[in-house]
């Protein structure tokens, strides 16, 4: 079965920081690339962040470029997201997802695809963050 279980989520200050994790679980972590995703109330689904299976290709939605970094350990299993000079509009529930499974799982979608949430196969539960202002 396959598991993906997001922590490090909290309530934050406007500029202050916080680190998610996504551990995986039921695949090959290694064969996949990862994404971020996040929600805010009212609000439709979108992507945050890309990373391949060997990290050597990043994505980021232009709002967070320069205060998000993604990265992953394919010996743990485990995808991070550092967010620092976060803004009360980073405020939203994030989830992490698996590339689906396909012969270019190993890669993330190409833009303008990159965060097509039916391109995604796996995902957690979700982490809140709600930065304060």
């Amino acid at each position: 079965q396959v598991k993906l279980v997001e922590s490090g989520g909290g309530l934050v200050q406007a500029g202050g920081s916080l680190r998610l994790s996504c551990t995986v679980s039921g695949l090959v972590f290694d064969d996949y690339a990862m994404a971020w995703f996040r929600q805010a109330p009212g609000k439709e689904r979108e992507g945050v962040s890309c990373i391949t299976w060997n990290s050597l290709r990043l994505y980021y939605q232009s709002s967070v470029k320069g205060r998000f970094t993604v990265s992953r350990s394919n010996t743990n299993n485990t995808m991070y997201l550092q967010m620092d000079s976060l803004k009360a509009e980073d405020t939203a529930m994030y989830y992490c997802a698996a590339a689906a499974p396909g012969h270019s799982k190993s890669e993330c979608p190409f833009e303008p695809e990159t965060f097509l949430s039916n391109l995604y196969g796996y995902w957690g539960q979700g982490t809140q963050v709600t930065v304060s202002s």
